[in-house]
């Protein structure tokens, strides 16, 4: 009897699994993702006025980051995926529908919405059901392959968007990308939940995560004191942003330094093809980083730091194996970083806490935009790339110096 016991949750754990690899891939593949800034420039918009829209872009993210969290905690979270690939649907028919400066900005308010209805929502959902079958040292392995199913849906969107446009103009592009949005809600409604109700635990590995009874201001002031009152907590939440922001800002700006890399315009998608490809290699090495300790996941950041800098001073083609190697061990740390914030979050405000690690990510992508900008403006891009590269640097010898 204890034999199948053991053997029960397997199921369970594939049918998650697969439900959010397929989520992920579907929620990136969007085929208006590489050709929305011409768009935007095909509409006539100056590059300011595009510029503001990423400032849109990113003020809604955080703007509502932190109460579609508190939200997660209190309703369904199943509920809140599907809901949020239809209202980035929304945004993405606006464009196509009225190209012009309101609609774009109000497209980047739902993409903004929709974006932190998943962000915590996700993670939480996962990390409640992986608990609840026992196999919650699964987490970061099935984190990191999620995040490869992501990584693929945006090299399929690469692949796809050029044919696609050229049969059919932004209508089929627009099209092409509601409809994968459709696809994610509908497969998002596969996704299991069992939310214990006030009182009922879950294994003591994964922490209380009622949701009962916790009103939506009870679950945002329960995750704000937690990250206020637990160092644990707030340290998980700081690395996690960090870890996160400073490759997710860099990446913006690869083709600018491909082309100064004296790469032809031509080569440049080559080149960034490299480096997506060592972003899912990182992903899917997550099993076997989770066996590092607190020097080596310090070593871990001190090697996206080397080489995100020397890959970027080369000044050659060349260096893009350097930075796709940096790349996929910023992935990588970031996964363990997410595990580990996942690990010591307590209590029913859990999407809570991971929205506000969300939000501090995104206030630290602007000032990193902010700063790259300057440095880049003065000394070039490859210059502002080590630049940036250095706070990784810094993560990793606060690591070290700690007890």
């Amino acid at each position: 009897m204890t034999h199948l016991a053991a053997r029960v949750p397997d199921p369970a754990v594939r049918r998650l699994s697969a439900t959010l690899y397929g989520y992920a891939f579907l929620s990136d593949l969007v085929l208006l993702y590489p050709l929305y800034v011409v768009l935007f420039a095909d509409t006539g918009l100056s590059v300011g006025q595009i510029s503001s829209l990423f400032v849109i872009w990113s003020a809604a993210g955080i703007l509502f980051e932190v109460p579609s969290g508190a939200w997660a905690d209190v309703v369904s979270r199943r509920l809140l995926l599907c809901l949020a690939p239809l209202v980035t649907a929304a945004g993405y028919a606006l464009w196509v529908l009225l190209p012009s400066y309101p609609a774009f900005a109000v497209g980047f308010l739902l993409w903004g919405a929709g974006g932190a209805l998943v962000s915590g929502a996700l993670e939480a959902l996962v990390w409640t059901e992986l608990a609840r079958l026992d196999a919650v040292d699964r987490y970061a392995r099935v984190l990191g392959r999620a995040r490869t199913a992501g990584v693929l849906g945006v090299v399929v969107t690469g692949v796809l968007a050029g044919p696609v446009f050229a049969a059919g103009g932004y209508p089929a592009v627009g099209a092409g990308s509601v409809l994968a949005c459709l696809l994610a809600a509908l497969v998002a409604t596969r996704f299991p939940e069992h939310r214990p109700p006030s009182g009922d635990h879950l294994p003591d590995s994964a922490g209380p995560d009622d949701g009962g009874d916790l009103t939506w201001w009870d679950t945002l002031r329960a995750g704000v004191t937690q990250v206020r009152t637990r160092p644990p907590v707030r340290a998980a939440v700081l690395l996690v942003a960090v870890v996160a922001a400073d490759w997710g800002a860099l990446d913006e700006y690869t083709p600018l330094l491909a082309l100064d890399t004296g790469a032809g315009a031509q080569a440049v998608p080559l080149l960034l093809l490299l480096l997506w490809a060592g972003v899912t290699v990182g992903g899917l090495l997550a099993p076997a980083g989770e066996r590092l300790g607190r020097r080596g996941y310090a070593a871990l950041l001190a090697l996206v730091a080397v080489a995100l800098a020397g890959g970027a001073l080369v000044r050659h083609p060349a260096g893009f194996v350097l930075l796709a190697v940096a790349f996929g061990a910023a992935q990588l740390a970031a996964v363990l970083a997410d595990a580990r914030l996942q690990a010591r979050i307590t209590g029913g405000s859990r999407a809570t806490v991971t929205s506000l690690a969300g939000m501090l990510t995104d206030v630290l992508i602007i000032g990193t935009y902010a700063g790259y900008g300057l440095v880049a403006t003065a000394a070039g891009n490859a210059v502002a790339f080590a630049a940036a590269a250095g706070a990784y640097l810094v993560v990793a010898l606060v690591l070290l110096g700690r007890r």
